[in-house]
């Protein structure tokens, strides 16, 4: 069991009259955090009950918007897990019932689809839930100075941040990760809609796998894959509802010499995206260092905002004299511009045009001064 930075977050939020939601990939971690929040209320004195909604008795027990039916499914318990909480139909109104009928009651509601689950709850709950997500382990949750972290960033790079996957030896990583990738990794996308070529859904991720860090082209993609243009956008769009990739938007503000129109993807974890390709090589043999320090940043510093509570709008920034930026953050009306480099003696040339026309903070950040600069 790691220590999960959302969890100091969520405890905060208790009994406040807030339906607590924590959503994120099948195999992060949602069940094992949300009971041990159980079970330290226990010894608190609080009565608590856990029910998995992916069990059909108990999706149709919540499945009601009778507030005495509800409240018999809840029983006498203080605070109650719903795991799974996509399950029941009409979640949302049985959550805002709940909620609004008994706030007394602390309700935890855990999903693995974003689209199935906030979607669901989303107008309903309105102003009555509080939303985490959960993703891989942080660097930061397992290490707890910076030389525990300097030794532990290669084998994350290399096999990602999945609890069961962290301080395994490099075979059982392999085997765990290939369990994710084939029996949960497109379990909820299929859930989700019917995917007429789910072949071409795999090889789609594996060309992204390979793109990782560079713009994408979704005309390229298709021509590829041998699909039209909106199939493509609408399997990347389910995959980052599904917590497989996301994406970052070119940063522009009408500036003539700015490439406005174009995105990266980029994979919530590194174990997944080098199972896709088979690709666990010692960074000593390996051509992807650059993507892969890239990839890492960007998700260690999402994470990071996700556990101080800090909302940032995303992108990355090039123009067509290929000036670029790898990552920039806005928040509170100023930009913080980030450029990833995994040796410390690596070239870096300023982006004038950038600094000039948006007064900002610029980073390079490198290995030998990620922890100071990135994470505190």
């Amino acid at each position: 069991m790691h220590d999960r930075k959302l969890y100091q977050r969520i405890v905060r939020e208790l009994y406040r009259g807030k339906v607590m939601v924590i959503y994120g990939a099948r195999r992060v971690g949602k069940t094992t955090l949300s009971k041990e929040i159980l079970a330290n209320q226990a010894r608190e004195g609080k009565r608590t009950a856990y029910y998995n909604a992916e069990l059909l008795p108990y999706s149709q027990r919540f499945a009601t918007t009778d507030p005495l039916k509800l409240r018999e499914a809840v029983g006498n318990a203080d605070i109650v897990v719903i795991d799974e909480a996509q399950h029941i139909n009409n979640v949302g109104l049985s959550l805002k019932i709940l909620v609004d009928t008994y706030p007394e009651i602390q309700i935890i509601a855990t999903g693995s689809s974003s689209f199935d689950l906030v979607n669901k709850i989303g107008e309903p709950l309105v102003g009555r839930a509080r939303l985490f997500q959960l993703q891989p382990l942080s660097i930061t949750e397992v290490a707890h100075n910076p030389i525990d972290t300097y030794s532990l960033l290669e084998p994350m790079m290399i096999f990602g941040g999945y609890p069961s996957v962290f301080g395994v030896h490099s075979q059982e990583a392999k085997r765990e990760l290939d369990e994710i990738v084939g029996g949960y990794l497109y379990k909820d996308i299929f859930a989700l809609e019917r995917v007429k070529h789910s072949k071409k859904l795999v090889e789609l991720l594996q060309l992204l796998a390979l793109q990782m860090g560079n713009e994408v082209s979704y005309s390229e993609l298709a021509t590829n894959l041998r699909i039209d243009r909106a199939t493509v956008e609408k399997y990347i769009d389910l995959l980052e509802k599904c917590f497989v990739v996301f994406t970052l938007r070119a940063f522009s503000r009408n500036c003539r010499k700015e490439i406005s129109k174009s995105c990266k993807v980029y994979f919530y974890d590194l174990g997944i995206r080098n199972c896709l390709i088979q690709s666990f090589n010692p960074f000593y043999a390996r051509n992807d260092i650059g993507a892969l320090w890239e990839n890492f940043c960007i998700v260690e510093r999402m994470k990071r905002n996700s556990f101080i509570g800090q909302y940032a709008n995303l992108y990355f920034w090039r123009t067509y004299d290929q000036q670029e930026i790898d990552y920039i953050e806005e928040y509170d009306g100023v930009l913080h511009a980030y450029e990833f480099k995994y040796s410390p003696k690596a070239k870096v040339k300023t982006p004038r045009l950038f600094l000039e026309t948006y007064p900002s903070e610029f980073n390079v950040v490198h290995k030998d001064n990620w922890h100071e600069k990135f994470i505190k």
